[in-house]
């Protein structure tokens, strides 16, 4: 089975563009409180690969899962949804 057809994506805004090929894209999600039953914002800060270094601050993107590109980098942009204003 090739594994390309399953690669986990999720969508962010990019808070930092100052590397070379790199973006760091913060991903929101909610999730239900077991105990309160209450729904809480999750976020998490992905460090994502970007060739043409076209993102910029604020443009909200789509991400997808990769193999291994640096210590830290997992994530490549597939493409930018919404450009910053």
């Amino acid at each position: 089975m090739d594994k390309r057809g399953n690669r986990r994506t999720m969508q962010g805004v990019v808070i930092k563009d100052k590397m070379d090929k790199t973006v760091v894209v913060l991903t929101e999600r909610l999730v239900k409180h077991q105990k309160f039953q209450k729904y809480i914002r999750k976020h998490v800060r992905y460090k994502a690969h970007d060739e043409q270094n076209d993102c910029n601050v604020g443009d909200t993107v789509l991400i997808v899962e990769s193999r291994p590109l640096s210590r830290q980098k997992r994530w490549r942009v597939r493409e930018i949804l919404q450009r910053a204003k």
